[in-house]
């Protein structure tokens, strides 16, 4: 199986695509789209509906896991998170595929075995899971950990822990 998994947002939007099973996961490719901060948030999410069209075509996964609504004091931050979100999922829906949601506390949970663990100790994690040289950024690590939990949760032992849940 081949998944493109997106942590949604409007300026850095991180994805990641992995490619195996439940057992083994190799990566094809990871980015952050980066959006200067002078484009109207209008054309930002344009732009990143069309990077991740391109993304889909290039690389033709047969899912794709997005992380979830996290809780957010602001509401400007929760509006912009939404619209982030829904640029991601309308680029999924063009194509066709299936979308799958995580919370981003289950998706920390899979990947590092805490919940509550910060985005350094996500990076790390998913570098060590992954066998990378390097440390992606923290973004596409976060997209990488979505894809690792994602691949998790197709195993029927662990589905449950990971409230997987087709969106």
């Amino acid at each position: 199986m081949r998944v493109l998994a997106i942590d949604p947002a409007v300026r850095n939007t991180g994805y990641a695509v992995l490619e195996g099973d439940a057992q083994r996961q190799v990566l094809v490719c990871y980015d952050v789209i980066t959006i200067p901060k002078m484009i109207v948030q209008s054309a930002a999410l344009a732009a990143v509906r069309l990077h991740l069209v391109h993304v889909i075509e290039q690389y033709q996964p047969d899912e794709v896991a997005v992380e979830g609504i996290i809780y957010v004091q602001s509401h400007q931050t929760a509006i912009s998170m939404g619209a982030a979100r829904a640029a991601t999922l309308i680029a999924a829906a063009d194509r066709g595929l299936p979308v799958y949601e995580y919370s981003p506390k289950k998706v920390k949970m899979a990947v590092v075995g805490n919940g509550n663990a910060d985005k350094a100790q996500v990076a790390y994690m998913v570098r060590a899971l992954l066998g990378l040289q390097e440390t992606p950024p923290a973004d596409a690590a976060d997209a990488l950990a979505i894809a690792i939990a994602h691949f998790q949760a197709s195993d029927p032992r662990r589905q449950h822990l990971l409230d997987r849940r087709l969106i």
